[in-house]
């Protein structure tokens, strides 16, 4: 299916970019969140004439996600969870424990942001995080994970 793309889309295309791609995966994701429209003739014509309007929203979200990016760079979040004596974890920090800690610190972060490279935390320490807020801003961020306290 064709579709032409109302945001940058990571692997995919930038805004404004007429693909094909499978017919599920437009249907199921990229038309219902609004990242991409059907490429019909109509359409293309109603993006052009919107196109502006389009890419100046794309930028104010490029640079609030940018000051995000800044105001985590570097940061370390501590997490509390429930851990044994050799330091291993009854259960994991996942990805959406950390969108909470961050997002409790003043730092709006939904969970699919937060990329864990290895999967779920699961031991005591300090462990490195990527966060993108954007497909072009990426973060990183180190979480603590401490044994919680009776």
């Amino acid at each position: 299916m064709q579709v032409i793309l109302l945001e940058k889309v990571g692997k995919l295309g930038n805004l404004g970019d007429v693909v094909k791609v499978k017919d599920g995966y437009a249907r199921n994701f990229l038309i219902p969140t609004k990242l991409a429209r059907r490429a019909t003739e109509t359409a293309i014509k109603e993006f052009e004439g919107r196109r502006a309007e389009l890419e100046k929203v794309a930028s104010a979200k490029l640079a609030a996600a940018q000051a995000l990016g800044e105001q985590m760079a570097g940061k370390t979040v501590r997490i509390a969870q429930k851990a044994g004596v050799d330091g291993r974890l009854f259960g994991s920090v996942t990805n959406a424990d950390i969108a909470e800690a961050l997002t409790k610190l003043g730092m709006a972060t939904q969970k699919s942001q937060v990329r864990l490279p290895n999967g779920p935390l699961k031991t005591v320490g300090e462990h490195p995080v990527t966060v993108a807020p954007h497909t072009d801003v990426v973060a990183e961020v180190t979480i603590h994970v401490v044994p919680q306290a009776d």
